[in-house]
């Protein structure tokens, strides 16, 4: 949680989302999308939902793409499977474009698409959903072979999506919500797809289920080797879930590299504050070295000097047996396996000045610790920090 809170129009203030390669690129594209735009509505009330869009998938690779509400993520995840066409650029697929300067309609893609509320049909048992997904005419022309083969075919996608073939009967409105999401993936595996699109397929459910199925899906997709493109908000969903994140933003990329690279060295302030919860403070950098009220904190190839905010996860700030840099606990929020633990840092380092170029002192940060005991409203808490931040220019 960032507590220095921006003016009401600091978002209108952004300067233009900047695309940071992934680290993890390669030259085996999957599915490749280049300068793609798309725009809603009539002439005269239009809204542009996506504005020149590029991004590489690596074949059996998986990538997430995530961002708010309203930023373009499932528009581009329908311009991919053929539901919509785009206004410009194009879309390839294994080396063939299938949007752009050729067509390729929906059904002829062979890309797999798992919808947020698994869409089954509720008047078909689940062996008749997965069924709708196959092929009947790869089993053969006796009526009696066909019907054996698809059976065995229903069995063999129940298993690997880890049910027993017993569910083959059920009906959908039998099932919990993991597993009608584990049907759909089944029924969408069912014609071996190239390519497998999941538009937030797990945000319907609870918690502790949400996790579960998350991960018997990404092991499922992982062992088949299908390239898989996740549509979702939820941030630690995309950063658990995938090699390669997207972050969108108003229409665009922001960012693109694998988990660690776009948590810990995000490409801006905004980007970091939708990835997690960052402590944002007011810094003076020279060269590699910036200081704050958290005393000198080293940055990473800066790409800015001089006044900057300088960005840290909660997690980097620990409580320290001895330090110069002080806190006063303010409150916390008791999450059982940690705290979250508001801090009202100290007017300066103790024995240091505070570089009066910055507007340093006083200022509020979240910490995130285990032991609820040490952080009682009220105590003074020595705090130290581990790593390195990032420095961001100061919006005009």
């Amino acid at each position: 949680m960032t507590e220095q809170s921006p003016t009401p129009n600091f978002a209108s203030r952004l300067p233009e989302p900047r695309v940071a390669r992934s680290i993890a690129d390669t030259a085996d594209h999957h599915l490749e999308i280049e300068e793609v735009t798309k725009t809603f509505g009539r002439r005269g009330a239009t809204n542009s939902v996506l504005k020149g869009i590029n991004l590489h998938v690596a074949r059996g690779g998986t990538t997430a793409i995530v961002g708010p509400s309203g930023s373009g993520k499932t528009t581009l995840l329908r311009l991919i499977a053929g539901f919509e066409s785009p206004d410009s650029g194009r879309i390839v697929l294994d080396g063939e474009t299938v949007a752009g300067d050729a067509w390729v309609p929906a059904h002829r893609r062979n890309i797999g698409y798992v919808a947020q509320d698994g869409a089954l049909f509720p008047h078909l048992s689940v062996g008749q959903n997965i069924a709708f997904g196959l092929d009947t005419g790869r089993f053969g022309d006796s009526k009696y072979r066909g019907r054996k083969a698809v059976a065995t075919r229903i069995e063999e996608l129940l298993e690997m999506v880890a049910l027993d073939g017993s569910y083959a009967k059920r009906r959908p409105h039998e099932l919990s919500g993991g597993q009608q999401q584990r049907i759909a993936l089944a029924r969408a595996m069912a014609r071996e797809p190239e390519v497998m699109l999941l538009d937030e397929p797990f945000s319907a459910l609870d918690a502790g289920l949400r996790v579960a199925t998350r991960r018997a899906v990404a092991k499922v997709l992982a062992k088949a080797g299908v390239t898989t493109i996740l549509v979702t908000h939820d941030q630690a969903e995309a950063l658990s879930f995938a090699d390669q994140v997207a972050v969108m933003r108003g229409g665009k990329l922001a960012q693109i590299g694998n988990p660690f690279v776009v948590y810990t060295r995000p490409a801006d302030r905004a980007t970091a504050e939708f990835l997690g919860d960052a402590v944002i403070l007011d810094a003076w950098l020279e060269g590699s070295l910036a200081m704050c009220s958290l005393g000198p904190i080293p940055v990473r190839h800066p790409t800015t000097q001089g006044h900057v905010q300088i960005m840290l996860r909660p997690e980097q700030i620990r409580i320290a047996s001895e330090s110069p840099i002080h806190g006063t606990v303010l409150d916390w929020d008791y999450f059982g396996p940690e705290s979250s633990v508001r801090i009202k840092l100290s007017d300066r380092p103790e024995g240091q000045p505070l570089d009066p170029r910055i507007r340093g002192g006083g200022e509020v940060i979240t910490i995130r610790h285990w032991n609820a005991a040490m952080a009682r409203r009220g105590m003074d808490l020595a705090l130290k920090v581990i790593g390195e931040g990032v420095a961001f220019p100061i919006a005009d």
